[in-house]
């Protein structure tokens, strides 16, 4: 750095030094006593000057670091100073603060920002502390919970005992689906929640999202599907019933207004015969489907117990080993690790693979290269997966919608119950069933628990 001649530091230690100078000139050649007195005290006040140059540098630097300190930023700085350097020094403090301020602003804005889509989002958010404290809770939540303030979590006691334990021992990542009744209105709630870390405090964000309205929109859709599909089955077994009913008793009574002149011809036996069994054959169909829906309607409570699925997995491959081989079918098991359990009702559990591996089976169009992939593993989750794959014909995008719908089925002998059980059998799990196919290249069931 060039030293800068210009200071008023120089002719300050100019004049200093000239002092000491004549001060040790009187002090070694023992001059007028009062000279020497005179110029040790103009050395002394020469000393105190520069100091006070150099501490108001220091000073004003103090002062910069205080207003970041105690976060005042409103503090300004002389730049009307002879020394370039001391203007220069103040010129950038004076920039700093503005950059500070303008940084603030920009800071409270962003806040602002920030805090209105909170409250203003159309879905409930409510923010509080290891000790309950609440932080934030929106205008959705609010409104939803139909509280005003409150100031800890246990001030929704009032509101719900359920939901303030949900509350609290809901982990990051964690889901729940909760029914509310709130004066005369039901609430079906889903609550999410996620842990986080501020300022070295543990906070926990959770979201409320009332889906009454979807959950109706999804039940009407569902029941319009099912009477669709009902409705389709019980009218395939009602109008033959009712059309060959009708044959019969018009031959019969043809017959009984003759008053028995002429004898039924064996010809016309056998039609009323075959007619008779039809309509018996129908019927226990009709009663066949009734018990079906009854069975889907009444799924008996999981049993939960540890399972090993390699056993599990090896023994139902087994079970249709023979079968495969008949028709021409590879099958190949892969359970990563080995050891992998799941908490489940084994009897259902087997129900739902032996549903999908049948489904796998009926999957090919053609006489070769077919193979099953039945495979058990961890998902990046830690969710345990056991999956069912084909290479077979696929599913179609129109069927792919339908074919958890009750009865609904694309096979020619099928009933349309086995995916519709399996999915409800998941569901009492804990878990899922999901589906993805692509039409010529095959299809994957997966139940993640």
């Amino acid at each position: 750095m060039d030293f800068n001649w210009r200071s008023p530091l120089v002719p300050r230690i100019g004049i200093l030094s000239g002092t000491l100078l004549a001060l040790g000139f009187f002090l070694f050649s023992k001059g007028d006593f009062w000279f020497t007195i005179l110029f040790a005290v103009l050395a002394a006040y020469q000393i105190k000057q520069l100091i006070q140059e150099l501490d108001s540098s220091n000073q004003n630097i103090a002062s910069f670091l205080d207003s970041i300190r105690f976060d005042d930023l409103s503090a300004s700085f002389k730049t009307d100073s002879h020394d370039p350097s001391v203007q220069k020094l103040h010129k950038e403090l004076n920039e700093a603060i503005t950059n500070l301020r303008n940084t603030r602003k920009e800071k409270d804005a962003d806040l602002l920002f920030f805090k209105n889509i909170v409250t203003h989002v159309g879905i409930g958010l409510l923010v509080f502390k290891e000790n309950g404290k609440v932080e934030i809770i929106n205008s959705a939540a609010r409104k939803m919970l139909r509280v005003n303030r409150i100031d800890t979590i246990r001030d929704l006691s009032d509101v719900s005992e359920t939901l303030v334990d949900v509350f609290t021992k809901l982990r990051t990542g964690g889901r729940e689906l909760m029914r509310l009744k709130i004066g005369e209105d039901f609430l079906q709630l889903s609550i999410y929640a996620i842990e986080l870390t501020l300022r070295n405090e543990n906070l926990k964000l959770v979201s409320l999202q009332n889906i009454q309205s979807e959950l109706e929109e999804k039940e009407m859709e569902a029941w319009q599907n099912l009477v669709r599909v009902l409705t389709h089955e019980i009218m395939n077994s009602v109008t033959p019933i009712s059309s060959l009913s009708d044959m019969v008793e018009e031959d019969l009574g043809k017959h009984l207004e003759r008053n028995g002149e002429q004898p039924v011809q064996r010809e016309q036996l056998e039609d009323i015969h075959l007619s008779l069994k039809t309509i018996s054959k129908r019927s226990e169909g009709l009663i066949n489907f009734v018990k079906e829906f009854r069975s889907l309607a009444m799924v008996p409570k999981p049993r939960m117990v540890d399972i090993e699925l390699k056993g599990l997995l090896d023994e139902l491959c087994q079970l249709h080993k023979k079968e495969m081989a008949d028709n021409n079918i590879q099958i190949a098991l892969n359970v990563q690790p080995t050891n992998l359990f799941i908490h489940a009702d084994k009897g259902q559990i087997e129900q739902v693979i032996i549903n999908l591996i049948k489904n796998a089976m009926q999957a090919f169009d053609r006489p070769e290269n077919r193979l099953i992939e039945v495979k058990a593993y961890q998902n990046d989750k830690l969710r345990t997966v056991i999956s069912v794959k084909d290479n077979g014909t696929g599913i179609d995008p129109e069927a792919m919608e339908k074919i958890f719908i009750p009865f609904f089925t694309t096979k020619k002998n099928g009933s349309g119950i086995g995916l519709s059980l399996s999915r409800q059998i998941m569901r009492q799990h804990k878990g899922s069933l999901t589906v993805k196919s692509t039409v010529g290249q095959g299809t994957e069931f997966m139940m993640r628990f």
